[in-house]
């Protein structure tokens, strides 16, 4: 009936719909009208159609009756994986995945079969339900907390306009169409249209760092037909908009859409939308209509799913049980195949002796049960206690690094976790690592280090000598103590400084008094009388700071002055304009005059930009500030030129009017505004140079440095500038000025982006490279299969620097195995302007085309797709919130714990569940051939050779703590080794350990071992008489001299296999020998007979035999034979072909008596070279918007210039603001490839 509904609809009545509509209006203006017309049954349907196809979105405000028809999402987050419902169904068809979880089901229920079953079902169910649990209970302890987690966020408390009156309300009960009360520095619950806020014209401020990782305010502004409504809870309540705008997406600078209110309409933009993540900040309060909510908001389309993750041994373990199983059925059919044989030439003559009938029991029938008989047998191959095993060693790996001191955050009483226990080998696996930049390399903190003032450098340390020293602990910063308004954190320890200001020189006066008003910074006091500055970039706010210690204090501002403090003087200079900064232009200037009337031009900017426009007669001062700041730019500081003009009161009176003139225009109006800003900005004379620092996290560029040692490439995804992420680059070591080149990528179209990749390409193998089309995807992939050979083949150093929508066209299908080819081919890439879901699409192209093993890290909730889509996620636990920690898979609370983690903790862990695993095969291989040799000379009657009890117990106790303790404690070189040594990761890289190859070479020494172990006793019991005349070749005897062999044996072997000895490895293997022994004694003793004479038939045993010589002969011989040849070729391997490691190890041997030498590393060098780093993060229009008032309460009028100021009267300020936003982007430089 809904279906017929919704054809009839369409059908008959679509026709007088269209009539008159606009042809851009979607299906969604049609479920509208259904609703109106009470169509409810083809509503109902077309709704549920909608979710999946969803277009276009129609919000009414304060009306939940309306939007609900729609089945909009409320705001209820799940990040979880399981329910309560759906926690055992999922988690055990992710646990059977593992091909031997499965594989051990099957031989449970062939155990249960009477017939073919020679072993008990209890010794495979047992096991195999411990694994299972212990999973699974780790995955809900998991899953518990992101519940947990949930669940805090979804109780939040927030504001929401409920019959016309303001109620509390949790996050999860806000619905699509609500408004809701923001209050400051509270969290954003849902992506809202701003309506009003206490701010002038409905401006608010907000913090992004949760969604692009910038710390730095953004503005936003309400309509001016919402933001009357002001606080009026009333009007608000009264308010009916209806918003038609785009479906949910991710993408996080851009929104569309239409409000209708009061019979007109109004364009809504990303600047109206404050989204779900942002801190709404200097803003008292604001209200909102929620748009977007729960799982719709940009926030959350950005963030990926949480997935299953399986280490590349994992995988490995599935394929090589796969072959396992394989060759035990070959086995099995071997042996089936001979039990027929002899049943039919030699079993006919015990059916008598056996009271069977004739034809009662045929051959191949009888083989064919005695082939499922050995698949039992002989599946120990693969014990359950294997699975068993690895997770206790995994659990140990992971208190390792909960433990690990050296990796506890004393300032913030933050250790690190292993928030899994199933990955930890992986670590030493790692070939990239993606790492966000703000907050996660950087401390998100800004710091005046230095300056060049009229060629003199300030802000070095010199010696009683002069030479010039590093700043330590016993030395004196400069007090600021007597001055008032000073910030309490900042520090300088150059006093010549402070001397030139109190000496009066005019140019370091000039200086300070450029830095005190040329900017865009907001202040205003506190409660306690102190000075705030509100900072749209943390480069201004460094250098505003820095020159109010030195006591040019800014206080306050107006649309038309300025008033600052000067050594104690208050002064109010006039703003007559202020020349905004953008990406071409690459400066700020401001035009100001002073007390006594004289008109000045303050420049500050790159200095590539701003040194073009100096008068000639700079030229010295030129060269000597160049060279001060190549020295700089050397330390990894981030610079600006600083420059000055006087101008003439009739010049800047004419230029004003050309100004006043452009501004009017409706043509060209850019341009001709660029061109007086050129026009103006000339003939500047040279104040000095600033270098201020981004300051690092502690151990950055060392532990860059050392993971780049280790061949671990570092990609930096960051939603920052380009500028700014540049000069991190730099200031980390991962860009330096040796290499051959650094190649941008700035293109605005796929043609474009194609092309710069091209030319990127030719670069570095020559005209006749050939590069791939988008018809030829297939043969790109095969292509892409490189490995370091092909890489190789490029000769120098070259970086990539990429801006996110330049990756956007380089991710579709026909680019991006053009950008991967020559991302890999470059030492350090570095992604900027980048949103969320663009990391992951770049995690996900390396995991996929690559077949690498990846680590992604972050610290804010913009990181967290990347985090879940790496094979490893690491969260920091920084300045952005828990949101990555949550997510990830290990956490730590400074950066250069990466580098700890992986060359020690995965490292270790990849060599130990290597070494265990090695072993483990080996000595099962061993242990259960045996069965396969005792075959030929038992009937093929699928008899076990040994006790069953040292069947069951051999795994779990004869050799199970021996193997646990060198998987948990073992170690080839010291902790500090490896990390002095990173080149010892690279086997983990290559998969050198434990491959398929390795896995061949144990099950080889395993079949050698079970070859000796049969052969060697049966060769002696052999028509041998014991000491006392009596026969000891009965198979009780010879059962017990094989497994005391086998005991033996294995456990010599992982003695040979230990390379690290401590106690407990002391204990567990010559301990698990001594309770074999005792086991041994007990279960052949009389007394346990009497209690159980049928579970225990080898009474006696145990004393008989081994009271005898020739059986601990026969035992000795056996032990040698079988590890002999190992030593051997050991000894000769590591004398002939000793590996790094081998090396060390004997270092450490020869070291060990005396006190270790404490390795240092050379500091790494750079030449410096002159770059700008002008890096500003604050938008275009700033200065617009600052000259307009709209961001300033109302005041006192301002002292009334001579001059008049300039007003903007063609457009609105927040449509330039809106419109140079757009624009930043895309205005970078137009070169296709551009060399830095």
């Amino acid at each position: 009936m809904m279906t017929l509904a919704l054809m009839w609809t369409l059908i008959y009545r679509w026709p007088r719909l269209e009539q008159g509509r606009n042809t851009g209006e979607s299906k969604h203006w049609l479920a509208g009208y259904l609703l109106r017309s009470g169509e409810r049954s083809g509503v109902i349907m077309f709704c549920s159609e909608k979710k999946s196809l969803e277009v276009e979105r129609i919000v009414k405000a304060n009306d939940r009756e309306y939007n609900e028809k729609f089945q909009y999402a409320d705001n209820r987050i799940h990040t979880s994986k399981y329910s309560i419902l759906t926690f055992l169904p999922i988690n055990l068809f992710e646990q059977f995945q593992r091909v031997a979880n499965a594989y051990f089901l099957c031989l449970l229920i062939l155990q249960l079969i009477p017939e073919i079953s020679s072993l008990t079902w209890f010794t495979t169910i047992v096991p195999l339900v411990l694994v299972i649990t212990m999973t699974a209970v780790k995955d809900a302890t998991d899953d518990f907390f992101r519940h947990k987690s949930d669940n805090q966020v979804n109780n939040r408390q927030s504001e929401v306009l409920i019959d016309s009156k303001l109620q509390n309300e949790k996050w999860m009960n806000v619905k699509v169409g609500d408004i809701i009360k923001l209050e400051n520095n509270q969290f954003v619950a849902a992506d809202l249209l701003l309506l009003s806020s206490s701010e002038p014209h409905g401006l608010c401020y907000v913090e992004t760092a949760e969604l692009d990782g910038e710390t730095n305010l953004k503005v936003r502004q309400a309509l001016s037909v919402t933001s009357e409504l002001g606080a009026d809870i009333s009007r608000l309540a009264r308010f009916d908009g209806i918003v038609v705008c785009e479906a949910p997406n991710n993408k996080l600078d851009k929104f569309m859409g239409i409000l209708s209110w009061k019979d007109s309409k109004h364009s809504l933009n990303n600047e109206k939308i404050i989204l779900r993540g942002c801190i709404l900040r200097n803003t008292n309060w604001c209200f909102g209509m929620v748009i977007f909510a729960g799982p719709d908001t940009k926030l959350m389309q950005n963030s990926g799913k949480t997935k299953f993750k399986r280490t590349s041994i994992d995988r490995l373990m599935n394929t090589l049980v796969l072959w396992i199983f394989g060759f035990l059925i070959c086995l099995g059919i071997i042996l089936a195949i001979g039990n027929s044989i002899w049943e039919s030439q030699i079993g006919d003559q015990f059916r008598t002796f056996l009271f069977w009938n004739e034809g009662e029991k045929s051959s191949v029938f009888s083989g064919f049960l005695t082939f499922w008989s050995y698949i039992i047998i002989l599946n120990t191959v693969v014990p359950i206690s294997l699975y068993v095993s690895v997770e206790v060693i995994r659990l140990g790996h992971s208190y390792f690094i909960n433990w690990d001191r050296k990796m506890y955050y004393s300032q913030k009483a933050t250790p690190a976790e292993a928030r899994t226990t199933t990955l930890n080998e992986e670590l030493g696996q790692i070939e990239y690592v993606f790492s966000d930049k703000t907050g996660t390399l950087t401390q998100n903190i800004m710091t005046f280090k230095r300056c060049s003032i009229n060629g003199r450098i300030y802000g070095e340390v010199h010696d009683d000598l002069g030479q010039k020293t590093e700043v330590t602990q016993e030395k004196e910063p400069v007090d600021f103590s007597v001055k008032s308004q000073v910030g309490r954190e900042f520090q300088f320890f150059d006093h010549s400084l402070m001397e030139s200001i109190e000496l009066g020189d005019p140019k370091v006066h000039e200086f300070l008094r450029l830095l005190t008003l040329c900017h865009t910074v907001m202040s205003e006091e506190n409660s306690a009388g102190e000075l705030i500055y509100q900072v749209q970039s943390p480069d201004e706010g460094a250098l505003v700071t820095a020159a109010r210690n030195f006591g040019f204090i800014f206080k306050s501002r107006t649309p038309e002055t300025i008033t600052i403090e000067e050594l104690g003087t208050p002064v109010t200079y006039q703003l007559l304009a202020i020349l905004d900064f953008n990406n071409t232009r690459k400066r700020m200037s401001v035009i100001v005059q002073n007390p006594e009337g004289q008109i000045k031009l303050y420049s500050k900017g790159a200095d590539t930009i701003l040194f073009e426009k100096l008068h000639p007669s700079n030229e010295d001062l030129l060269s000597l500030t160049s060279d001060h700041l190549s020295e700089f730019a050397g330390e990894g500081l981030r610079t600006l030129a600083i420059a000055y003009r006087d101008l003439d009161d009739k010049y800047f009176k004419e230029w004003h009017k050309m100004l006043e003139d452009a501004n009017a225009a409706t043509e060209d109006r850019d341009e001709r505004i660029a061109g007086l800003y050129e026009e103006i900005e000339r003939d500047l004379m040279l104040l000095g140079a600033t270098a201020v620092e981004d300051k690092l996290q502690e151990g950055v560029t060392e532990t860059v440095t050392s993971l780049s040692l280790a061949n671990i490439k570092i990609w930096v995804l960051t939603g920052d500038k380009q500028e700014t992420a540049i000069n991190i680059g730099y200031a980390c070591n991962m860009l330096t000025d040796d290499m051959n080149d650094v190649f941008v990528i700035a293109g605005n179209t796929a043609v474009e982006v194609k092309e710069e990749l091209r030319k990127a390409k030719e670069s570095l193998f020559g005209q006749n490279s050939n590069f791939s089309n988008g018809h030829v995807v297939g043969e790109k992939k095969q292509q892409l299969e490189l490995d370091s050979v092909v890489e190789e083949t490029v000769a120098g150093d070259y970086a990539l620097i990429i801006n996110g929508h330049s990756l956007a066209h380089a991710l579709e299908s026909d680019v991006k195995n053009d950008l991967l080819e020559l991302a890999c081919m470059c030492k350090t890439v570095v992604c900027c302007r980048v949103t969320p879901l663009q990391k992951a699409q770049v995690v996900e192209l390396v995991k996929k085309y690559r077949n690498a093993v990846t680590l992604a890290i972050g610290d804010g909730a913009n990181d967290v797709s990347m985090i879940k889509s790496a094979h490893i996620g690491v969260g920091i636990s920084g300045q952005e919130g828990l949101q990555a920690v949550l997510a990830s898979d290990y956490s730590f609370a400074q950066f250069r714990y990466l580098q700890r983690l992986l060359l020690v903790h995965g490292r270790w862990s990849y060599f130990r569940m290597c070494k265990f695993l090695c072993y483990f095969f080996y000595k099962n291989f061993a242990f259960t051939l045996v069965h396969f040799w005792f075959g030929f000379f038992c009937g093929f009657s699928a008899q076990t050779v040994y006790d069953q009890w040292f069947i069951t117990l051999f795994n779990i106790v004869y050799t199970s703590l021996p193997v646990l303790a060198m998987g948990i404690f073992d170690q080839d070189v010291s902790d500090q080794n490896s990390m002095d040594h990173p080149q010892l990761y690279e086997p983990g890289q290559l998969n050198l350990l434990f491959n398929k190859r390795r896995f061949f070479i144990c099950v080889l020494h395993g079949i050698y071992t079970s070859f000796v172990l049969f052969f060697i006793p049966y060769g002696a019991f052999y028509n041998v008489a014991g000491e006392d005349g009596q026969h000891i070749s009965d198979y009780q005897s010879f059962a017990v001299t094989m497994a005391t062999s086998l005991v033996i044996v294995v456990s010599v072997q992982i003695a040979l296999d230990t390379s690290y000895w401590t106690f407990i490895n002391h204990v567990f293997i010559w301990g698990s020998v001594a309770i074999y022994f005792s086991i041994l004694f007990a279960m052949h003793s009389n007394g346990i007979f009497g209690i159980f004479p049928n579970q225990f038939p080898f009474v006696g045993n145990a004393r008989h035999s081994l009271t005898q010589k020739c059986i601990w002969l026969v035992i000795l011989l056996t032990t040698v034979a079988s590890v002999m040849p190992v030593v051997a070729f050991r000894f000769l391997k590591v004398d002939l072909y000793p590996t790094l490691s081998d090396q060390i190890r004997q270092w450490q041997k020869a070291q060990k008596k005396a006190r270790p030498l404490s390795s240092r590393r050379p500091r790494t060098r750079r030449s410096s070279s002159r770059r700008s780093g002008y890096a500003f993060a604050h938008q275009e229009g700033y200065g617009e918007l600052i000259t307009s008032g709209k961001n300033m309460r109302a005041k006192n009028p301002p002292p009334i210039s001579g001059l008049e100021k300039t007003h903007y009267n063609s457009t609105s300020w927040i449509e330039n603001l809106c419109k140079k936003t757009t624009d930043a982007v895309s205005s970078i430089s137009q070169d296709k490839t551009v060399k830095l």
